[in-house]
């Protein structure tokens, strides 16, 4: 029995021969507090504009619950930077955030 080797050499499309001599990239880490807080905002205004606009008693009770279940969210978002940072001075000791005034 012949078994055909089906894996494409290294130069057919457009594949290369992985050396590992490129740095890899560190994965993105960004502050989340300010998501968290866009999200409470954004269900604060709708609210205010649901409510002056008329709308459905519901929908007014959605907004609400919006805000009240982005506290938790932002409560542990907070905590997530603090790690963040602690683990950013870890392992980027060099690494320093300029405060703006």
């Amino acid at each position: 029995m012949v078994v055909a080797d089906l894996t494409p050499a290294p130069h057919q499309h457009g594949l290369t021969a992985m050396t590992g001599t490129k740095p890899r990239p560190e994965p993105l880490d960004p502050p989340m507090v300010p998501f968290a807080l866009a999200g409470i905002a954004a269900f604060a205004v709708a609210g205010v504009i649901l409510l002056l606009a008329g709308a459905p008693e519901s929908w007014l009770w959605t907004c609400l619950a919006g805000v009240l279940s982005g506290i938790p969210g932002l409560l542990t978002m907070l905590r997530h930077d603090a790690n963040r940072r602690r683990r950013r001075a870890l392992s980027h000791p060099e690494f320093t955030v300029a405060e703006t005034a």
